[in-house]
């Protein structure tokens, strides 16, 4: 069944003034009917694209799911997905970013959002998101500053928690994955890059602060241009170091760079980063023989194996040509918490405004993929585990498809 839904992408400026109005005269058609709007905000454009469409996908198929089955608590459920890349930034743009959460601000059928995947991004919306009382369920994006009560100042203005989770912190991922380098690979000593983002530089600091922790000598740690094409010179500069491993903390565009030409310059060193690394666009972008090996995290548990999601990923790839990645999972999982607060709060016989789905939200103990979902009073998920993955080619399937590039290694140890 195909429902019907409102996807309203960044445009140029009379583009999306022409589907705004497009959308005002679809609802006034459809005035007699109760619906109301879920924003969506991923990085469409630029280094990532495979991994934000895949996420995309995750949050419109529980959409889609929801409106097959008569809607939500009387509402039939809009979709406005949002693009917060650009082509000058190569990647996601934080400026863009807060461009569209004033766009889901202004719009009052915009009841909820899911995302933004990452977490530059995340912190230019955070605010805009809690001035305008949206609460906001992010699949992916992992700085920990976001849901710090040490940074409500800063992220959360208006005192009431908008910035929800369905995975853990970079404050788990990072030391974590240091602690797996340190008792599994036997790492003693590393060097570190980071890509200069919020996420980039929280991971790699997080993971460097735990290296040291457990012993671990820390060679180096330099922060790399998204936008340069060559860091030879720097890679050129760890080969005489003896490193065991290097670690980078970043995204796709940075790090499709640092891969190729790791590579070649130190091939034989353990390389590992976070869940940036954990991506379709690097597999596509790098290829095997350069990914091989490569270890990452995700910062959810790995369900993908699980009989109970078997079904849903056969549709989710029918319906979308790719398989899920894990945080499509989590999209759909953020989404299901989303449609869950609509839906009693509608039950209630309460007007279904933005304070009460953040309320609901807030209270949520869903049942989704990876289990029930709840959240601690500062918005992040209740469970902490990191799953660990290591690149490994699969020729069966497409290079870009990660359930079956990345081999599951289990969980990472937790710090104490």
């Amino acid at each position: 069944m195909t429902t019907r839904r409102a996807l309203i992408t960044r445009l140029p400026a009379v583009a999306l003034t022409g589907a705004l109005t497009g959308a005002l005269v679809s609802r006034s058609v459809f005035a007699a009917d109760k619906r109301v709007t879920i924003g969506i905000d991923v990085s469409l454009t630029g280094a990532g694209n495979e991994d934000a469409a895949l996420v995309k996908n995750g949050a419109l198929l529980a959409i889609d799911d929801a409106n097959a089955n008569g809607g939500v608590g009387g509402y039939t459920i809009e979709a406005m997905v949002l693009d917060d890349g650009t082509a000058t930034a190569g990647q996601y743009d934080p400026a863009q970013a807060a461009t569209n959460a004033r766009k889901m601000v202004s719009d009052p059928n915009v009841v909820a959002a899911i995302g933004p995947q990452n977490s530059g991004c995340g912190k230019a919306m955070a605010p805009i998101f809690s001035q305008g009382d949206l609460a906001t369920i992010t699949p992916s994006s992992t700085n920990p500053d976001l849901t710090d009560p040490k940074f409500a100042g800063q992220f959360d203005p208006s005192g009431r928690p908008i910035y929800f989770r369905v995975v853990t912190t970079d404050a788990f991922q990072g030391p974590n994955m240091a602690n797996y380098m340190a008792q599994s690979l036997n790492v003693k000593k590393v060097y570190i890059l980071d890509d200069s983002g919020a996420y980039g530089v929280g991971m790699a600091n997080a993971f460097e602060a735990q290296a040291k922790k457990n012993g671990m000598e820390v060679l180096g740690h330099d922060q790399l241009n998204p936008l340069e094409p060559d860091y030879t010179t720097l890679l050129t500069k760890i080969k005489p170091l003896a490193a065991d491993a290097l670690y980078f903390g970043g995204s796709a565009l940075t790090g499709t760079k640092v891969a190729k030409q790791a590579y070649d310059i130190v091939p034989n060193i353990i390389k590992a980063g976070g869940d940036g690394v954990y991506s379709s666009a690097l597999l596509k972008g790098v290829g095997f023989p350069a990914m091989q090996g490569w270890y990452v995290t995700i910062a959810a548990p790995f369900i993908a194996e699980n009989p109970t999601v078997q079904p849903w990923i056969k549709r989710f790839t029918e319906k979308y040509g790719l398989g899920p990645s894990s945080y499509a999972f989590t999209a759909y999982d953020a989404t299901l918490v989303a449609l869950d607060a609509i839906k009693r709060v509608a039950e209630s016989g309460a007007p279904v405004t933005r304070s009460a789905v953040r309320d609901a939200i807030q209270a949520a103990k869903v049942e989704t993929l990876q289990g029930i979902v709840s959240f601690d009073q500062y918005g992040d998920i209740n469970d902490r585990t990191i799953s660990v993955f290591q690149a490994h080619e699969n020729p069966a399937y497409p290079v870009a498809d990660v359930l079956h590039q990345y081999k599951y290694l289990g969980t990472a140890p937790q710090s104490a």
